[in-house]
């Protein structure tokens, strides 16, 4: 399902927005078919290290980074297409944190920062958030880790959760409250040693995350980014996060609505095709409809994104409709399957996890609509 050249035309996608969704799809197609996804569930790694050193060879992680620093110096809208693919194909990558984490970089880090370590992501260093604290606020600024000023440098004590991928990772986006203030450091994550960490057991088994305790842990003077940025930092991070996961969600739900109709048109009931029934008919084309508009959301919210107002309004919708469209496509798709649907060699429950967890990612979808209410009505 790809878009007519008028459409892309009137969302303001470009060939080159092209060219990359048709590498992109090729790639994640060969590279991430459904028995491979199902055999990474139970690595330890959770992704293929031959499949990150290959996108780092393509250039994906360089798409948004600008060339003075080794990337592409494209915008995050070209990101969108390859995020939807990887989302497709389930694609397990730590590419989204990877990526924040650059955006935080580009948006308030230092010039030293910037210099030193957006050609090391562009080249293909892993990068990952700790943001999220136990308190599971969405508000990215509502942070209860503290950081005090020492001689050497900053003592940080506190608890994150659902830091992906940290055992990949060699960099580290760390959130504290400063004097009062918001404040962003990246470090090193060597510098955590292996008794912080925790694995934890996520909802999406193809996602790999670890509760992270950071008390006592020392950072050097030049791990701060800028505290004037921090606050527009956290926000940026929060809407690109939401952009790139709509993304996800939408490639997602493409699958997952491919995969009920082969069913559909090919299981028998009473000597019929189960897809003849209105039974069926009726609620896969509102799930059609759903991940239509899902799309086309996301395609307006990547043109509109650098609009001030604008594009936060467009990001927030897209997060919403394509939450609820890959929820109702793989319910639908569980009820569709019968009792095989309920259980866990069918695919369908893949696709109900990945909904879930991005349900508790940068805002839910009644948090994001409580975000619009505030953005349009006051």
């Amino acid at each position: 399902m790809s878009f007519d050249p008028q459409t892309l035309g009137r969302l303001g996608i470009t060939e080159e927005q092209v060219e990359l969704m048709d590498v992109a799809e090729s790639f994640c197609r060969d590279e991430s078919d459904i028995a491979k996804v199902r055999a990474q569930l139970d690595d330890a790694r959770g992704f293929s290290q031959d499949d990150w050193t290959a996108i780092a060879d393509l250039g994906w992680l360089g798409i948004a980074i600008p060339e003075e620093f080794g990337g592409v110096g494209l915008s995050l809208a070209e990101v969108v297409p390859v995020v939807e693919q990887m989302g497709r194909r389930m694609m397990a990558l730590p590419f989204l944190s990877t990526t924040l984490v650059a955006q935080a970089i580009l948006k308030g880090g230092t010039e030293t920062q910037k210099t030193t370590y957006l050609p090391k992501i562009a080249e293909g260093s892993v990068a990952t958030l700790a943001l999220s604290e136990l308190n599971g606020s969405f508000d990215l600024n509502d942070i209860e880790t503290q950081a005090q000023r020492t001689t050497n440098g900053f003592k940080v004590s506190g608890q994150k959760i659902l830091v992906q991928n940290l055992d990949a990772a060699e960099l580290v986006l760390l959130s504290a409250k400063f004097e009062g203030q918001t404040a962003l450091f990246i470090l090193d994550a060597s510098l955590i040693p292996d008794s912080a960490r925790r694995r934890e057991k996520l909802i999406d088994e193809t996602k790999r995350s670890c509760e992270v305790s950071f008390d006592g842990l020392i950072l050097p003077e030049s791990a701060l980014l800028d505290l004037n940025q921090s606050t527009a930092t956290l926000s940026h991070i929060d809407l690109c996060g939401n952009l790139l996961g709509s993304a996800e969600l939408v490639g997602a739900t493409q699958t997952c609505l491919d995969y009920t109709l082969d069913y559909l048109r090919t299981r028998k009931q009473f000597g019929k095709l189960i897809g003849s029934y209105q039974a069926l008919k009726h609620p896969i084309v509102d799930a059609y409809i759903g991940y239509e508009k899902a799309r086309s959301l996301l395609y307006a919210a990547a043109h509109s994104f650098e609009q001030q107002g604008k594009g936060e309004v467009a990001t927030r919708m897209a997060k919403v409709a394509a939450g609820r469209a890959l929820s109702f496509s793989a319910d639908r798709s569980i009820q569709f399957h019968g009792g095989f649907g309920f259980t866990y060699d069918c695919d369908a429950q893949l696709y109900r996890r990945r909904a879930i967890f991005h349900d508790g990612q940068f805002g839910d979808t009644r948090w994001q609509k409580k975000q619009l209410a505030r953005l349009l009505f006051n």
